[in-house]
């Protein structure tokens, strides 16, 4: 019998071999193993060390995580209903086994045995660092709690785990079950030629090629209700993205509640207030109320201005159509907001489109990390793939290889939306001074390639990708030694300053200038059109931000006080806190949190920590002011921050790094200087 794919850690993924019916026998064995060593740390002869405490304990989850990693990636770019069902089946007792970790005594008086030893005392670095954040996670994951305490909590883990996954299932089924069919061409007014001809491909695929077909994909759905002239349409799809799975065969109104109900449970059981403060004490914010601080500081900051640009909008909006047109409702906000932006700055987003062929815009980013990191970017072959789109490349310093990475960029009906960047292997030291490679991936759904031209990218797409690329720097330049502090494995509210740094370079003229030329003539962008692009640059910068901020308010309002009883309850919340920063009514069935999967689609993710996004962009604001005093394209820069953040990890605490390479702490009006909103003060 062919051995099992999933049962060891391999640098080269097979994943052609991997198959449905390998994920619950893999996942059994593994979850026998990793209890096997875990009673082996339990049980181990001779005085506490790190090696047989700690280090044991970092290798005896390797192989399951893996797996888990590993399939939870197959189940969201290339699902079937096979992988699907043998994924659920195990997520439960995965989860289960997880939360029993911090809840087995024996265990817990090992590491406690092992803290007082002279060993422990004298550990430095990210060992003294790993000994500090385990003693913590336990006592808050419940080592402490009494035997019916810690049964619970098991089960409410493993409740999470199922009904979280069901939940972005939910939102998957029902973000593919919608379509949009136009078969009138006066239907496509207003679309940009892109936007139809991808419509068109759209459609051909499903067998009508004579018609037009738009999706709640992003890049399908920001084109139509950006660019379509008929208002009944846009309203259609903007409707249907926004109570998306808030009804029929993929209803998550009562999931919603569910997980609300039992993330609250969780904490209290675990003596906090509520989950924001749960979750929150190892993050930079530390607790609920300062992140909703945070947050309504810069509401405050901003709300004369998105007033004014909300006033500005509607006042436009008269002068095209006359002085009876009334306020933009929800669904006319971006249409007009686009053709405000052409008469003012005389810039059409698609107009930089033929700028942005992919393939230019990938070397020029692997350029630019070149220039500031010193490393070298090449495609790889010899590793399997779960699709053929996907693309694998190779990160090298000189002649060491420091990593792998697969690039998934476009969307597919088996694949769920968004952009995001997992590791899969994280290398170890060799000895040597070095490190074994790292392997990660980056996914993302862009505007994909139609017939025989190039995929062709908004600005925005460009700007996703150099962000999710700088999640896997922070992976693949990792120099920590122990797997759990490595790479991406830091507070939740730090883990975006490399991903979002990485943006600012999009909008520097000297970075574009050596990726954005043109598909058919390799031209540059025209000095007239970056200038124009950089002018509209803040333009309805405060709506962004109260955008940003609506979600982050919600999510601490949903997870701090006052539960509403019924899911009917909790979406009419939700739509009051959110109405509060939109510059037009909400309609009464909008139910923007049944898809909100940021929060809801795994038992923690961004759950009470959307203002994460926010919070970093202080930190990537104010850390991009040292690369434009001291060079765009800086090598010592780059390597400084290459230095203090991107190899670190979470080996220290993450506003010691910030300190390492500013020389001080944030600046917290770095955000609202670059928004152009610190004048609104």
């Amino acid at each position: 019998m062919t051995a099992n794919p999933l049962l060891r850690v391999q640098f080269r993924v097979p994943f052609d071999q991997i198959r449905p019916e390998h994920v619950e026998p893999a996942i059994a064995e593994l979850l026998a193993d990793a209890r096997t060593d875990i009673q082996a740390i339990v049980d181990a002869p001779g005085p506490r060390t790190f090696d047989n405490t700690l280090g044991a304990l970092e290798a005896a989850t390797e192989r399951l995580e893996f797996a888990m990693t590993v399939v939870g990636h197959l189940e969201s770019v290339a699902t079937t209903p096979e992988l699907r069902a043998a994924h659920n089946a195990v997520q439960g007792p995965v989860a289960e086994f997880f939360a029993q970790i911090p809840l087995d005594a024996g265990l817990w008086r090992a590491l406690q045995e092992f803290s007082r030893t002279p060993e422990a005392a004298a550990l430095t670095g990210a060992r003294k660092r790993l000994l500090e954040r385990t003693l913590d996670d336990f006592r808050r994951q419940g080592a402490e709690l009494d035997p019916a305490g810690k049964a619970r909590l098991a089960e409410l883990s493993a409740e999470l785990a199922q009904i979280t996954t069901q939940f972005s299932e939910h939102v998957l089924d029902a973000t593919n079950a919608y379509e949009l069919w136009i078969t009138d061409p006066a239907d496509l007014a207003g679309l940009p030629q892109s936007a139809i001809d991808a419509a068109r491909a759209s459609a051909e695929a499903k067998g009508r090629p004579s018609a037009w077909r738009f999706t709640l994909q992003q890049p399908s759905f920001i084109p139509f209700v950006t660019y379509a002239d008929s208002p009944e349409l846009r309203e259609q799809i903007w409707r249907a993205a926004n109570i998306c799975a808030e009804d029929g065969p993929y209803d998550n109104r009562e999931l919603l509640r569910k997980i609300l109900l039992l993330r609250r449970e969780q904490a209290e059981l675990l003596g906090f207030r509520d989950f924001a403060d749960f979750v929150l004490k190892p993050r930079m914010a530390r607790d609920g109320a300062s992140a909703r601080a945070f947050v309504d500081g810069l509401a405050a900051r901003t709300e004369a201005a998105f007033a004014a640009e909300a006033r500005d909008l509607h006042a436009f909006r008269r002068r095209l159509e006359g002085p009876d047109a009334p306020e933009p409702a929800p669904w006319d906000l971006a249409y007009y907001a686009e053709k405000q932006r052409r008469a003012l700055y005389d810039f059409d987003d698609e107009a930089l489109r033929p700028y942005f062929p992919v393939e230019s815009v990938l070397k020029g980013l692997f350029d630019l990390v070149g220039d500031l990191y010193g490393v070298r970017v090449e495609p790889v072959d010899g590793f399997e793939t779960w699709h053929p789109d996907v693309r694998t490349y190779a990160v090298r310093d000189g002649d060491a290889l420091l990593g792998v990475f697969y690039a998934d960029l476009f969307p597919r009906e088996q694949k769920r939306s968004g952009a995001w960047m997992n590791a899969l292997v994280t290398g170890r030291p060799d000895g040597r001074g070095g490190f074994g490679p790292h392997l990660g991936l980056i996914c993302g759904n862009l505007t994909p390639p139609i017939g025989d031209r190039p995929a062709l990218l908004t600005h925005d797409e460009v700007e996703t990708i150099f962000h999710e690329f700088g999640h896997l720097l922070h992976h693949l330049l990792t120099r920590v030694e122990l797997r759990s502090l490595a790479g991406t494995n830091v507070a939740w509210d730090f883990v975006e300053l490399p991903s979002q740094i990485m943006e600012n370079w999009c909008w520097e003229r000297a970075a574009l200038d050596r990726f954005a030329r043109h598909v058919d003539t390799g031209a540059p962008i025209p000095d007239d059109l970056v200038k124009r692009m950089l002018s509209a640059r803040n333009f309805r910068a405060a709506s962004a931000m109260m955008r940003q901020l609506s979600f982050a308010t919600v999510d601490l309002e949903l997870h701090r006080g006052a539960l509403p009883a019924t899911p009917a309850e909790i979406l009419a919340r939700a739509r009051e806190i959110m109405a509060r920063f939109t510059p037009a009514p909400l309609p009464d069935d909008y139910a923007m949190v049944c898809r909100f999967g940021h929060l809801f689609s795994s038992p923690v993710a961004y759950a009470a920590g959307y203002y994460s996004y926010k919070w970093a962009e202080v930190l990537d604001a104010d850390a991009f002011t040292r690369f434009q005093r001291e060079g765009l394209f800086s090598r010592d820069v780059g390597l400084a921050f290459r230095r203090a953040i991107l190899e670190r990890g979470d080996s220290d605490d993450p506003a010691a790094l910030f300190r390492a390479f500013m020389g001080r702490d944030p600046d917290p009006e770095a955000l609202l200087r670059r928004a152009g909103l610190a004048a609104a003060a």
